[in-house]
């Protein structure tokens, strides 16, 4: 094997490593934004729906729903919907800032960019159709575009 073809092979492993470093990452990291968007959308909801009925019904609402629970007191429904409402809203808020300040969506979308221009790197450099000083460039670029995938530990 000369110079040319075992750089090229060097260089074809690291990408198949990045590779596999972006995949393990997508794995954890598109679940938790889902995770993150859903209590962020689901808590905003119930948030708004716990507070409709007493902002909308008022006391004949509070009253009626007391009355189909046996509570004494209407106060103890409009007391309790406001508190389930504090609550759905604090959650939305916590997930929507998780979600903003890691970045999250943002870093999920670098890393699925990252993974296809490889992908592409990959495929031109096995077929020899780009040069191994470009391919370096190029693996250089895309790999810095995802700094903060750690890189998995060499076995």
């Amino acid at each position: 094997m000369d110079e040319t073809s075992d750089t090229r092979q060097r260089l074809s492993n690291r990408i198949d490593q990045k590779q596999r470093d972006l995949q393990s990452y997508l794995g954890r990291e598109r679940p938790r934004r889902s995770r993150l968007a859903s209590i962020g959308i689901v808590g905003s909801a119930l948030a708004a729906a716990f507070a409709a009925g007493p902002a909308a019904g008022g006391t004949g609402f509070t009253e009626a729903v007391a009355n189909i629970f046996n509570l004494p007191d209407d106060s103890v429904v409009w007391r309790g919907l406001c508190l389930l409402a504090v609550i759905c809203s604090i959650a939305a808020a916590l997930a929507t800032n998780f979600a903003t300040s890691r970045s999250v969506a943002d870093r999920v979308s670098a890393a699925e960019t990252a993974s296809a221009q490889l992908e592409g790197l990959q495929v031109a450099l096995n077929f020899g159709h780009i040069e191994i000083d470009e391919a370096v460039k190029l693996y250089q670029q895309y790999a810095t575009q995802v700094a903060f995938v750690e890189a998995s530990p060499a076995g």
